[in-house]
Formats: C-alpha cells, sequence, structure tokens
C-alpha cells in the first residue's frame, strides 16, 4: 500500500528522531523470514532498547541524511530491516545472536559513530561485551591488587600465629 506525503513525512520525522537519539544503526536483509520468527526478532529488540523498523528504502535514506548514519545510504537496497540503538552495540548484539540461530536473516552492514561497517564489521560490534559486563571487569580488575595484598598479609599475620604458639 501506497503511502500519501503527509504519512511519508511523518515516517520521515520519525526516523530521523530515531537517528538522532541512537550511537549505532544495524541493517539486515530479512526476506524469507515468517512473521512468527519476525516477532521474536522484535521482542527481543525491545526487551534490549532496540527500536527494528522496516522501511521504504528512499524514506530510510531521506531520514538519514544530514545525521552521522548518511554514510550507510549506499548500502539501504533491498528488503532491509533497520535496527537503530542509544546502545552502541544492543542493536549488532541483538541481530547478529538472531542470525545465528536462523540463516535468512543476512546482516547487510550498519554504522556506528559515522563510520560506516560491512557485515563482519556488526558481528565484530556484536562481539565487544555490554557496558555493564566492562564495567564489572575493570572493578575486578581495580580489586585485584587490593585482594591479592590482603590474602598475602592474612597469609604472614597466621604464621606469626603458628610461630608465636610454638
Amino acid at each position: 500500500m501506497s503511502l500519501n506525503r503527509s504519512e511519508k513525512e511523518a515516517v520521515i520525522n520519525e526516523v530521523t528522531e530515531l537517528a538522532a537519539k541512537a550511537q549505532t544503526l544495524v541493517m539486515a536483509e530479512y526476506r524469507g523470514i515468517t512473521v512468527a520468527q519476525m516477532t521474536e526478532l522484535r521482542n527481543q529488540a525491545r526487551s534490549n532498547g532496540v527500536t527494528l523498523s522496516v522501511l521504504k528504502n528512499t524514506l530510510a535514506r531521506r531520514a538519514v541524511a544530514g545525521s552521522s548514519f548518511e554514510s550507510a545510504a549506499e548500502q539501504m537496497t533491498g528488503p532491509l530491516i533497520y535496527g537503530f540503538s542509544e546502545d552502541a552495540v544492543a542493536a549488532a548484539k541483538v541481530v547478529a545472536e538472531f542470525a545465528k540461530t536462523n540463516d535468512k536473516l543476512v546482516i547487510r552492514g550498519g554504522v556506528y559513530d559515522g563510520k560506516a561497517l560491512d557485515a563482519n564489521g556488526v558481528k565484530q560490534l556484536a562481539s565487544i561485551p555490554t557496558k555493564e559486563v566492562l564495567l564489572s571487569q575493570l572493578c575486578g580488575l581495580l580489586m585485584s591488587p587490593v585482594s591479592r595484598t590482603a590474602r598475602v598479609l592474612a597469609a604472614l599475620a597466621e604464621k606469626k600465629g603458628e610461630a608465636a604458639a610454638a
């Protein structure tokens, strides 16, 4: 069904707002995916803060014109689903995880930090741990020397206690 001019402008405005808030855009070809599979993908995306949209490519190109996602305009061909996320890796992670279990979803590319990514770039972005995991790893690294020192001091105190008892 064809959209009239005002509906097209509304879609462009909505996608422009999404692009303004987002850090990452991931595009994937969804040819051959069933409605149930698409619903499952959308539910996973929603729970991870990712907005998935099936858009006409011309409207998507107009919506991202002038934004950091403009570099992906040449990749916008064919039946694509667009995933926008405010988290740097969420969109890539959701789409890549779903593509592992469903071979009909083919990652075409994306944009992160104004740079166009190919399918391998999106997969590499998806392999980066989440912010929470990175923070916990950093905390563990910072706590490591302190806990080692505490263990050494406890062992020394225990040895002194044994020597005093003997």
